[in-house]
């Protein structure tokens, strides 16, 4: 059983509705006794004008709301303070800024935009082949996770397969072993991990993000840090397929996962 979801939103993250509250009563019934809410904060997101949707997270009421919660259920649940903001090169100093401004238990640095537009868009994907895009997005994480050091775990790295024209069906490793390998050796140089993502299950059907060849080959360069989480944004999602996950962790090999407390990863048995 994994006990601990590292990957958290609630009604404070601009594209969920659910009370922090239900999430957590959630999570209890779920088995779990650790759960780290990471609350979108994605400045200057383009489509805000358009969409009426701001990520710029409320992080003073985020964090308030987040210690009552920590204190109401203190004996049935470990709870964590944590974020997810998108990476942008020029948002490198306010992010450097930002992650010390609030005692996060751990930061999540997620690739939503390549050149301003986000990949979740058929937007973004007009005028490319779909490897050709897929490309592009590794290419922009590269850049990202070298750019800015503040994050503690990379946020779903293959996310741009979610919503291709074509999700996962002709996708694969092998086609961008360069830069996904260049992408993993920086993260394990700058001491930091990667998540198996279970949205994947939900969206892509027998994938987490990302893919068993990526968890794979973390592992082989000599990755140790990997955290679980669910992505959920509603309470049914919340540690979506989490013994699924774990089975597929022990047959590429992993013997343990993290969790994060006070940005520092605590090593746990699978």
């Amino acid at each position: 059983m994994i006990f601990a979801d590292q990957h958290l939103h609630s009604a404070h993250s601009s594209d969920s509705e659910t009370p922090m509250e239900v999430q957590i009563e959630a999570g209890i019934e779920a088995g779990l006794k650790y759960m780290c809410f990471t609350e979108h904060m994605d400045k200057d997101w383009p489509e805000v004008k358009d969409a009426g949707v701001i990520f710029e997270l409320d992080t003073d009421a985020y964090y308030k709301h987040y210690l009552e919660c920590r204190e109401r259920y203190k004996d049935r649940v470990e709870l964590r303070f944590g974020v997810e903001y998108g990476f942008q090169r020029h948002l490198v100093q306010h992010n450097t800024e930002y992650v010390g401004s609030h005692p996060f238990d751990m930061v999540i640095g997620s690739q939503h935009l390549v050149d301003g537009v986000d990949v979740y868009l058929p937007e973004y994907f007009e005028g490319m082949e779909e490897k050709q895009a897929y490309g592009k997005y590794f290419e922009a994480l590269l850049e990202s996770i070298c750019l800015f050091d503040g994050y503690d775990i990379c946020g779903h790295l293959d996310y741009v397969v979610r919503y291709g024209p074509n999700k996962n069906k002709f996708y694969n490793y092998g086609d961008y072993r360069e830069v996904v390998d260049e992408i993993l050796k920086q993260l394990i140089k700058r001491g930091k991990g990667i998540e198996v993502n279970t949205a994947g299950f939900r969206k892509l059907g027998d994938e987490t993000n990302p893919c068993t060849d990526i968890l794979k080959r973390y592992r082989e360069l000599g990755g140790e840090i990997i955290t679980i989480g669910s992505d959920a944004h509603t309470k049914t999602s919340v540690a979506y397929d989490f013994c699924r996950a774990g089975t597929m962790l022990k047959e590429l090999g992993y013997e343990y996962y993290c969790l994060f407390r006070n940005r520092f990863p605590v090593f746990v048995d699978l």
